[in-house]
């Protein structure tokens, strides 16, 4: 919803900005009327228009090699939001009495309709009202004092400026700005936008007056003399409606058809503009793969690094009985091949993952499944362990569902409505237990991966895990599962 609104307004306001600039003052009042309601309509619009912009990248983002990926997940659950519900319901407390006001508006004018007297005429009725107003104008319905117009001192001028607004239906624009108004009523712009559409409203209605007529001095006397009159409906088409200098100027100017379609010409870039520059949303793909291909998994991984390894799988005695390739191993066998990371003193970025694997790994290397006494084997003072070469696990004080409950309690869900999917980080626990190297391996945009680090860098100190009683640095790797409220 907030993505909306920003760009729907920063739409309204650049496109309403360009026609006070180069619209306005211009006598192309048709071709203007048409670019307002464009406006409104583009900018309620804009919001849903996506123009994916392709990045062809060098290297995937990979998880690094033979870190464990524990298969349980920690799923973000979301506080309710007493101030979103606040908010949501003040907007439909006041919308609806808008609503209510704008419909109840509606009746009161069908109620004026039919309870005084109508008459035929042209293409439009009149209908006289006993109170003393100026002509105005509501979709096909005239309304004149019944005074005056028995008197025949309505001017033939105000019969045919009241007329264009019917045959070019200008109430259904003042209708639909209207609806939007009671809609998003917090929003000033539709305002500026509802004084723009009727101020031109009133120029199309003078062009004709002064086209049929010839004119101009008595029309412009006519339209003052009549500017102190009380006001009338305000979902009507006014006679007097901003009598201002505007209008007065309007009659007498001329636009060259050059020079308007040069004007015209310009909305172009301006329109561009706004689609680039709140619709462009860049994809990266990965160079020679398939723009939907699934992301790299472990076990492809691993098939890649060990392509022309052989494995000399050994028996209880330490003899060797079997020779194997990767695919042909057990899982118990894949299991026990020597850690990529072993002798890593700390986490490898991806470039350098990257590389390490695009060597492949050792043409032999040998598996004994019956010599773990062997595999644990206490490295240096701060080398770094992978989970099959410690003894004992490190843990969260409680167990890990207080683990997951601290995460669902901390992690902030982007304001991004049915986001689903899963972020995987990494992180070192220290002997002392605490969390440090904390990164993002890949996540689903929209800063979930960034705030899955930041919750983990505020973690309480974990259980520490153990080599033969001792306390060691161990690699640790978790996916947590995201998903947001429903729009």
């Amino acid at each position: 919803m907030t993505d909306f609104l920003i760009k729907s307004t920063l739409s309204l306001v650049v496109l309403l900005g360009v026609y006070h600039l180069l619209l306005e003052k211009e006598k192309m009042h048709h071709f203007n009327r048409f670019y307002l309601l464009f406006a409104l309509v583009f900018s309620m619009v804009i919001p849903f228009i996506t123009i994916e912009v392709v990045q062809e990248i060098a290297q995937p983002a990979v998880t690094a090699g033979n870190i464990q990926i524990l298969p349980t997940t920690a799923v973000v659950v979301e506080e309710t939001n007493y101030l979103a519900i606040a908010l949501w319901g003040l907007y439909g407390f006041v919308t609806v009495v808008l609503g209510f006001r704008f419909m109840r508006n509606v009746k009161q004018i069908s109620k004026k309709m039919k309870s005084n007297t109508p008459i035929a005429y042209q293409n439009a009725q009149l209908v006289l009202v006993p109170e003393k107003t100026l002509p105005h104008t509501f979709l096909n319905t005239i309304f004149i004092n019944e005074t005056e117009y028995n008197n025949r001192e309505v001017e033939a001028e105000l019969y045919t400026h009241e007329l264009t607004h019917v045959t070019q239906k200008h109430t259904l624009d003042i209708l639909f700005i209207e609806v939007l108004k009671t809609v998003f009523w917090f929003n000033p712009i539709f305002i500026f936008y509802k004084k723009a559409i009727q101020l031109n409203h009133e120029f199309l209605a003078d062009e004709k007056v002064v086209h049929s007529y010839k004119n101009v001095p008595f029309y412009q006397s006519l339209l003052l003399s009549k500017a102190n009159a009380n006001p009338t409906f305000y979902l009507a088409s006014n006679l007097n409606y901003l009598i201002t200098k505007k209008r007065l100027l309007m009659m007498t100017k001329t636009t060259s058809k050059r020079k308007a379609i040069a004007k015209q010409a310009l909305l172009l870039p301006a329109v561009t503009a706004l689609l680039f520059s709140l619709c462009t949303k860049v994809v990266a793909q990965q160079i020679g793969t398939k723009q939907n291909a699934q992301p790299n998994k472990v076990g492809s991984l691993f098939n890649t690094y060990y392509n022309k390894t052989t494995f000399k799988v050994k028996d209880e005695k330490g003899k060797i009985t079997a020779e194997k390739k990767y695919n042909d191993l057990t899982p118990a066998e894949k299991r026990a091949i020597p850690s990529i990371l072993s002798k890593e003193e700390r986490l490898p970025t991806n470039e350098e993952l990257l590389t390490k694997l695009s060597k492949g790994a050792p043409e032999t290397m040998e598996i004994d499944l019956f010599s773990l006494e062997n595999k644990i084997v206490k490295k240096g003072e701060n080398d770094i362990y992978n989970s099959p070469e410690i003894s004992e696990k490190p843990d969260f004080p409680g167990g890990m569902d207080n683990f997951y409950k601290f995460v669902g309690n901390n992690y902030k869900t982007p304001e991004q409505p049915d986001l689903k999917g899963k972020i995987y980080i990494s992180f070192i626990i220290e002997k002392d237990g605490s969390i440090t190297d904390v990164k993002n391996i890949r996540d689903i945009g929209f800063g979930t991966g960034d705030e899955a680090v930041r919750v983990m860098n505020i973690c309480p100190k974990w259980i520490p895990g153990k080599v033969k009683g001792e306390p060691v640095r161990v690699l640790y790797s978790l996916p947590i599962t995201i998903q947001s409220a429903k729009s």
